[in-house]
């Protein structure tokens, strides 16, 4: 590199000074690029409760601050359309607030009643505003759902944070708004029959498979995966739902109105797995129509874990959780079967394997019952929030509500 001396005369007080330096050529600086929020108002509309209790604490507000990116993971939703599940109606009541606010708060720092205003919704179905900048499979614009863990703010509302890992691309075949009917419950589902069960549709083809409460959200979307696995399935129901369990590929179907349902599932052979969605005193009985020191598995999803916490406290109703959950699992293994609680899962790639399905047409949205009851408000029955720029569609299906 070619140096070169300049000289400058600096002249002061009649005195001459003469300074040599070496010139550098000068590097380009790198430049990191970062995401910024675009200019936009800093408030929007949405569904929120300040307290818990039943209808008449459920709020619409048009001043709910936007959310925005915390951690370089997460990604911002522009909402077109979000639905209501029991867990919605159950969180408005106070349910599981005591784990819930743990999950929220780990180290207590916050008061009590820092979660409101808390917004109601876990299912989303929109496009992708903002990412942060370790998101590497999205982009603004892209076409997403999703179903955001109940410890986060919800989806009833114009925009909602979430985790890229929660997110996954909307299957092409469906619209927002059916769309948005789907991952909570079919992640629940997903979570009993995969992660918790085991089941796969490697090893599904022929074990013949037992649903209880089959007509609800996950129930129905259960039937379908199962089949798309080649599995044996036997929905329980009502009299009424039978046509549309048989619709979504049931291959026996059982009233449990009937008054004699158990002598029939006594007629069947012996099943390979056990999905409750019923709870109560079902797994009194549920489990003995298992095949025996097969590998037989019972998965329920209605846990007292949530309500042991409400009741006992953090502490104590996790230690009951535990002795409840672990002598179940002891006494059921020695009678030959494998006793197990399921729970939902937020999960961007089980999500992406649904969308497959979903796609492929294994996996169908069954149609909305007429005259849904309320259980949200009016506004949200009828299909859209007064005010929200984009309409937030209430999709209520059956047996969600």
């Amino acid at each position: 590199m070619e140096l070169l001396l300049k000289t400058v005369v600096l002249s002061r007080n009649a005195c001459t000074a003469v300074c040599f330096w070496r010139s550098h050529p000068v590097q380009k600086l790198s430049v990191r690029k970062i995401s910024t929020t675009s200019p936009r108002s800093t408030v929007m509309p949405a569904w929120v409760i300040d307290k818990y209790g039943k209808n008449e604490v459920l709020r619409f507000t048009q001043n709910m601050m936007i959310p925005i990116i915390h951690y370089p993971n997460e990604v911002i939703i522009k909402v077109h359309a979000a639905s209501v599940n029991p867990i919605d109606v159950n969180m408005r009541s106070g349910y599981g607030a005591t784990a819930l606010n743990m999950k929220r708060d780990p180290l207590h720092i916050k008061t009590k009643g820092e979660e409101f205003p808390l917004t109601l919704g876990r299912d989303v179905s929109g496009v992708v505003m903002e990412c942060g900048l370790d998101v590497r499979y999205f982009k603004p614009g892209d076409e997403v759902w999703a179903a955001v863990p109940p410890w986060k703010q919800g989806t009833l509302s114009e925009f909602v944070v979430a985790s890229g890992n929660e997110v996954s691309l909307k299957p092409k075949s469906l619209t927002h708004t059916q769309a948005a009917s789907l991952p909570y419950v079919a992640l629940t589902a997903w979570s009993a029959i995969h992660k918790v069960g085991g089941l796969n549709d490697k090893n599904c083809t022929g074990k013949r498979v037992l649903i209880l409460g089959a007509s609800g959200g996950v129930g129905t979307f259960a039937i379908q995966v199962m089949k798309a696995w080649n599995a044996h399935v036997t929905a329980v129901c009502s009299q009424d739902a039978s046509e549309l369990v048989r619709k979504l590929g049931a291959d026996d179907v059982i009233d449990y109105k009937s008054g004699n349902m158990q002598e029939q599932l006594k007629s069947l052979k012996p099943f390979d797995f056990i999905l409750d969605n019923v709870g109560g005193s079902t797994e009194t009985w549920a489990l003995n129509f298992l095949k025996k020191w097969s590998g037989a598995t019972y998965v329920t999803l209605v846990t007292p874990f949530l309500l042991n916490m409400d009741q006992l406290g953090i502490a104590d109703g996790m230690l009951q959780t535990g002795v409840t959950v672990g002598s179940k699992a002891l006494k059921h293994f020695w009678q030959g079967v494998h006793y197990r609680w399921a729970f939902f899962m937020a999960s961007g790639l089980y999500l992406d394997d649904i969308a497959k399905l979903v796609d492929e047409g294994k996996v169908r949205i069954p149609r909305a019952s007429p005259g849904v009851s309320g259980t949200c408000p009016p506004s949200l029955l009828t299909g859209s929030a007064p005010g929200v720029g984009v309409s937030v569609h209430i999709l209520l299906l059956r047996g969600q509500v």
